[in-house]
């Protein structure tokens, strides 16, 4: 089978699309024949060495497909389940071993594009808005990178849970997109400082909570922005790690609090995932979230797909399909 690989860190040259041996699943394993892939910026801290693993690895962490084998003790799914799955090493390929558990099963309503477009960056939401910070109804929220893939689609689910949402990005068109899903207020961060803004649009009072997928360029202004006890809710880092910083300055600056969380503990069982995909689905099923896929690439263009997502260009999700 054709897979992308990584043999040493390093610029996305360093992907090589090169033919491996079907794997076979093993005790509680299944193996799916991937129809689309999903392209995160997990991919690229792995590729660069930011997030370290094994070399050679098969990169991707998200796709969907059909079920094609399965191993012994597996009770969750069966060959030819069409079924979706993130948070799993291995998914830029034509075949990936999944653990069953992690499974989550696609119903008519949904095809494998949007499956694939929805997994990680979806329950990344879901999980975001509904538990690491539940946002309430009349309560503030800014979120960065507001047309991006994970972005548009948080912007969707805090307004469909009656929040005043604010969001920054870096253009005209992004702005754009991003009033379309929701948004109350565009800010031009590549124009104004935005924590100045958000003080304007919030009559001094700051918001409850800041989603930032950026890090290290928004961070400390991100702090600027919320009111006495809110929440910086830092999961992503596509500028750069923050740096250490003392925490006395949560003190200072309201009581604040700042968590770093990562989907592989919002997603650590079988119901779990089940419940968050479930939801997903059912919304997009009835028009409540609309996904937008920005690009489709082969699988032998994940180069070219990396570089898109990394230079910021893209507004929506980015697919690979082997």
């Amino acid at each position: 089978m054709k897979a992308v690989t990584v043999h040493q860190y390093g610029a996305p040259e360093m992907l090589r699309c090169e033919e491996i041996t079907i794997p076979e699943p093993g005790p509680g394993q299944a193996r799916v024949r991937i129809e689309a892939t999903g392209v995160n910026f997990i991919d690229i801290y792995q590729r660069t060495g930011l997030y370290p693993l094994n070399l050679p690895v098969t990169l991707g962490m998200e796709a969907a497909g059909v079920v094609d084998a399965v191993g012994p003790d597996v009770t969750e799914v069966k060959r030819g389940d069409r079924v979706a799955y993130a948070m799993e090493l291995g998914s830029y390929a034509e075949f990936a071993i999944v653990p069953a558990w992690k499974l989550a099963p696609l119903p008519d309503t949904i095809d494998s594009r949007s499956a694939a477009a929805v997994m990680l960056q979806g329950m990344t939401a879901h999980y975001l808005t509904r538990n690491t910070y539940a946002l309430k109804k009349g309560e503030k929220a800014l979120i960065h990178a507001a047309a991006g893939g994970v972005g548009l689609l948080l912007v969707q689910i805090a307004k469909r849970l009656g929040a005043t949402v604010l969001g920054t990005v870096s253009t005209d068109e992004k702005a754009k997109l991003a009033k379309k899903a929701g948004a109350d207020e565009v800010i031009l961060y590549t124009r104004t400082d935005f924590a100045a803004e958000v003080k304007k649009l919030t009559s001094g009072a700051g918001v409850n909570v800041v989603y930032d997928s950026v890090g290290q360029a928004t961070f400390e202004r991100s702090l600027d922005c919320l009111s006495p006890r809110g929440y910086l809710v830092l999961f992503g880092q596509s500028s750069g790690p923050v740096p250490p910083f003392n925490l006395a300055t949560l003190m200072a600056k309201g009581s604040l609090f700042v968590t770093r969380p990562s989907l592989l503990h919002y997603a650590a069982n079988h119901d779990e995932i089940l419940h968050r995909a479930s939801e997903l689905f059912g919304w997009i099923a009835s028009g409540e979230l609309k996904l937008r896929i920005h690009k489709v690439f082969a699988l032998a263009d994940a180069a070219e797909a990396q570089k898109q997502l990394e230079s910021r260009k893209t507004t929506g999700k980015v697919l690979l399909i082997p």
